[in-house]
């Protein structure tokens, strides 16, 4: 069975909720029949300046994001995830290009992984050339061949807007969004119990077909 998540690397839900997804599946009767595929979402495609996090939430949501932000940390660390509130925000699209890239060397769980680590627990940039192909090392990619990517920005581009597309064409207006067996969603970073419910009923449905 086929699992499919989109998701951006700076979505905090989407961080809690592969953290959470995981939890299930390692508890799932049939989760070494489950192929998990992660799937391109820009939460902010316009994006051009990267800029402190905090400011961004502050100009949106006022003096309140601060406390907004000390509670998602707060979920974090119960999920035995580093969150810091220094981060920066910016630009994912070339994070995305070098996703497909991971993909394609079966390495993109691994890369998801670094990215998150990268931007949530360690506030390290992931929106430059230099900050990617840093990571994209550390998740086991050959720094030349995410440096190559990185350079020529056309690479995996239409890849990244084709999921794009087909996120909106299956109604996910935000992320993280987890198609389980191409027959059930589930919206948002829910609980290990939420995920563990659509694993079994996604196999019931798919087994049963």
């Amino acid at each position: 069975m086929q699992v499919e998540i989109w998701s951006d690397v700076v979505c905090p839900w989407c961080y809690l909720g592969k953290a959470r997804f995981e939890k299930a599946l390692a508890g799932f009767e049939h989760r070494d029949e489950v192929t998990v595929t992660y799937r391109s979402f820009e939460l902010d495609p316009g994006k051009a300046e990267t800029e402190p996090l905090l400011d961004m939430l502050t100009a949106k949501y006022g003096p309140r994001a601060a406390g907004m932000e000390q509670r998602v940390a707060g979920l974090a660390a119960a999920e035995g995830l580093g969150y810091r509130t220094d981060r920066e925000i910016g630009n994912t699209f070339d994070a995305h290009r070098l996703l497909h890239l991971a993909r394609e060397k079966g390495l993109e769980n691994e890369m998801v992984s670094a990215l998150f680590r990268a931007n949530f627990a360690e506030a390290r940039p992931v929106f430059t050339s230099d900050g990617l192909a840093e990571v994209a090392e550390e998740a086991g990619l050959p720094r030349g061949e995410a440096e190559a990517v990185l350079a020529d920005s056309s690479r995996y581009a239409e890849a990244v807007r084709a999921e794009e597309r087909e996120a909106a064409e299956l109604g996910a207006g935000g992320v993280p969004f987890f198609v389980l067996g191409r027959r059930f969603g589930v919206s948002g970073g829910q609980s290990a119990e939420v995920f563990a419910q659509a694993l079994e009923k996604a196999w019931e449905a798919s087994a049963g077909s």
